[in-house]
């Protein structure tokens, strides 16, 4: 068996059948390109609603919620031990949102070896004075470095910096909304006043913007330290504890450990998020089924063209065979053939599917969730090439397998006589 000369024949067939030949790649080409672009812009688009949902929420958060006291006093009484005690009415008990021993449970959990890193976090109901008028709001006292190295909050600031509060005392970069309402800017000093009476100035380093009115007409940013001294506590006052783990996967199980151990309320971030993770997880699937199905369709296209391709060269086939080739050689002919049209379409179209994402990486788009972005989300990540191009190689050989087991089996005798 000569595979040189078996390539050369292969190669011959497919000259002598240009058109046909140049079409079935096409076919392929397009395949490879559409999955590539399609799948990158998808993927890229899931990633920039990750950074927008998922990876700004903490993969758990312990807290301390205000809910009923789970034992009434007539069930601490001994002489109800026997009795079915139907309670109606409870009151919820406010044993105030600060959580104990904050700082041992933050030094406990950056022990752990399953998280990145703990960012602290007081949240504050406010009102924002202008004059006579009361906005309403919340203040979230940040570790301006840690929440920056978690959550990326300057992707969303489109006025000043997030280090600056940090650096400026008495400093708030305030949320979007609020600011239009009250005609802020960056420099302007606002008055709040807290739930508790308490009134204090704060000078507005920036304007955050999260493109959710809900958000943006609420939520501000200030350092730890400025928030406890608005509200008059010592340094050791936390009312929330963010955690980031470095496997997502683990946050249910890991948040029921943490309120088990530490005696707080914990959620983690699947359960916080779970419609979100759902629709995320269908436009992916819908990506690659779209993609997948394009290149099954070039591979039947291959298919059909080998399959005339075949009828139309039975007499060189008996030729082959009368001269001394087997039914193997054949075979092997026509998935030469094949797969010299894979590979060429195939290469092709890793080329045009990076064109077409390059191009979609460049076109504008702006939107209110996240001002830093000016163009559409492409990822362009080596793997989907790599699917692209061994999927398309199977495929196409595949489609020349069967018109190859057809051809190896003519009989030249048959075809010779009849001719």
């Amino acid at each position: 068996m000569n595979i040189r000369l078996l390539f050369n024949i292969a190669l011959t067939l497919l000259r002598a059948r240009i058109r046909q030949s140049v079409v079935a790649a096409a076919g392929v080409t397009f395949g490879i390109a559409m999955f590539i672009a399609l799948v990158s812009f998808m993927t890229g688009l899931n990633k920039m609603l990750d950074n927008l949902i998922l990876n700004r929420t903490p993969h758990i958060r312990l807290y301390n919620e205000i809910k009923p006291s789970h034992n009434q006093p007539v069930e601490l009484s001994s002489k109800n031990h026997n009795h079915q005690n139907f309670i109606h009415s409870i009151k919820p008990k406010d044993e105030g949102k600060e959580i104990y021993n904050s700082q041992k449970i933050i030094r406990a959990i950056k022990e752990d070896e399953r998280v990145i890193d703990v960012a602290p976090k007081i949240t504050t109901p406010v009102f924002f004075n202008t004059g006579t008028i009361e906005i309403a709001g919340i203040i979230n006292g940040i570790n301006v470095p840690v929440e920056e190295k978690l959550f990326s909050l300057s992707d969303n600031v489109t006025e000043g910096k997030i280090a600056d509060l940090a650096i400026i005392s008495n400093s708030i970069i305030i949320g979007k909304g609020i600011a239009d309402k009250m005609m802020v800017n960056p420099g302007d000093v606002i008055q709040v006043t807290t739930a508790q009476g308490e009134q204090a100035k704060l000078k507005v380093t920036g304007i955050i913007q999260f493109g959710i009115a809900e958000i943006d007409d609420t939520q501000s940013y200030a350092s730890l330290e400025t928030v406890q001294k608005l509200q008059g506590k010592p340094a050791s006052y936390i009312t929330d504890i963010q955690v980031k783990l470095k496997d997502l996967k683990m946050a249910p199980a890991t948040a029921k450990e943490y309120a088990r151990l530490f005696e707080v309320d914990a959620t983690d971030i699947q359960t916080a998020n779970s419609q979100f993770e759902t629709g995320s997880n269908v436009r992916s699937t819908i990506s690659y089924s779209v993609g997948v199905t394009l290149l099954i369709v070039a591979g039947f296209g291959i298919y059909n063209i080998l399959n005339m391709l075949i009828y139309e060269k039975m007499d060189s086939i008996a030729i082959l065979k009368a001269t001394g080739f087997s039914g193997k050689d054949v075979k092997l002919i026509f998935i030469f053939l094949s797969m010299i049209i894979g590979i060429a379409g195939g290469i092709l179209g890793l080329i045009l599917g990076y064109g077409l994402s390059l191009i979609i990486s460049h076109i504008p788009f702006e939107t209110q969730a996240l001002p830093t972005i000016k163009t559409y989300p492409v990822n362009f990540n080596m793997i989907y090439y790599v699917i692209g191009i061994t999927f398309a190689l199977i495929t196409t050989y595949i489609a020349g397998l069967f018109p190859a087991r057809k051809a190896s089996k003519v009989d030249p005798v048959i075809i010779i006589r009849g001719k």
